[in-house]
């Protein structure tokens, strides 16, 4: 089991404020096998590249601010109070269109071999 508290990723500071930052909270050390999470402070301006995973299913849970997600070419608005979850094979990206920072928290299953990130070149 592993407690994750909100309040504690509200409060704190990116260490580098003009940058995109984003730490692992649940991992294969903390006795994970198939899950994965990862806390994400995406700046203003900043975004996450179009793509998908082969085999990665994903849940993004919006803590405070508001990005757009496109998955599949249609724009969705994300804010908090908002899950989404992404299936295998979605092509899928995020950026920060606000002048606030967005942050979330992102649970994934683990895939099996290797990164499982296929950025999407158009």
């Amino acid at each position: 089991m592993k407690l994750l508290k909100t309040e504690e990723f509200l409060s704190f500071e990116n260490p580098n404020p003009q940058e995109f930052y984003r730490v692992e909270v649940l991992k294969k050390e903390d006795g994970f096998k198939d899950l994965g999470g990862l806390f994400a402070v995406l700046v203003p301006g900043k975004e996450v590249p179009y793509h998908y995973h082969q085999d990665r299913e994903s849940v993004i849970i919006p803590i405070s601010g508001e990005a757009i997600e496109t998955v599949e070419g249609k724009e969705i608005t994300l804010r908090p109070g908002d899950v989404i979850c992404i299936q295998p094979g979605e092509k899928h990206g995020t950026i920060n269109r606000s002048n606030e920072e967005f942050r979330y928290i992102e649970f994934f299953t683990c895939p099996p071999v290797g990164a499982d990130f296929i950025e999407v070149k158009e």
